[in-house]
């Protein structure tokens, strides 16, 4: 029963990253695809859509920017609960092991929820 219950969660949370994933991917081809139009109306000379274009660039590559930093912390954190996990089970410490293998998994869940 255990190991249907990990299956589960292992299956759930690959779901959850690739979600993730394609949204701060999504945010970057959206920055990727602004700036390209604000260079091609700029080298026309139109300042107003080269502006607008750039704008919406930069909010995007922004964005892209926050969801991967967030993520980042979130992932290391949980990293260090999870190092923690398996140095206090070499020990012996099962409850204490838990206690990070649970902190880890609260982190790991926030960092795809960025």
């Amino acid at each position: 029963m255990k190991s249907q219950t990990i299956a589960a969660f292992i299956g759930a949370l690959a779901l959850t990253l690739s979600a993730q994933t394609y949204a701060s991917d999504h945010h970057t081809a959206l920055a990727l695809q602004h700036a390209a139009s604000a260079s091609a109306h700029g080298q026309d000379g139109h300042a107003d859509q080269a502006l607008k274009h750039a704008e919406e660039a930069l909010k995007h590559a922004e964005a892209a920017e926050k969801d991967h930093a967030e993520a980042h912390a979130h992932t290391s954190a949980a990293v260090k609960h999870l190092k923690e996990a398996v140095d206090h089970a070499k020990q012996g410490h099962a409850d204490v092991a838990a206690n990070h293998t649970e902190e880890a998994s609260a982190h790991l869940r926030q960092s795809i929820e960025q």
